[in-house]
């Protein structure tokens, strides 16, 4: 599995990325990676409002209000 949390590193941004690699300690995704990705052309090729939130290439999650820690591990958890 690979999550992207798309974000200019606010800390909105920086919060839905904690929120990730918790949730995939916490489910014990050891196939999961996690990026941080900051660059805004990137960014732009998937989401308009940040913070983002992309799984397989699938996004996720986009902008406010941001997701809970619980909302984060069901969505990994599918």
């Amino acid at each position: 599995m690979r999550i992207k949390v798309l974000g200019p590193g606010c800390r909105n941004c920086k919060t839905v990325h904690e929120m990730a690699l918790a949730a995939v300690e916490e489910l014990q995704l050891t196939d999961a990676t996690v990026e941080y990705v900051q660059d805004m052309g990137t960014i732009s090729s998937y989401i308009m409002t940040t913070p983002g939130l992309v799984v397989d290439e699938v996004v996720v999650h986009e902008g406010k209000p941001l997701p809970t820690y619980e909302k984060v591990k069901e969505i990994l958890s599918k």
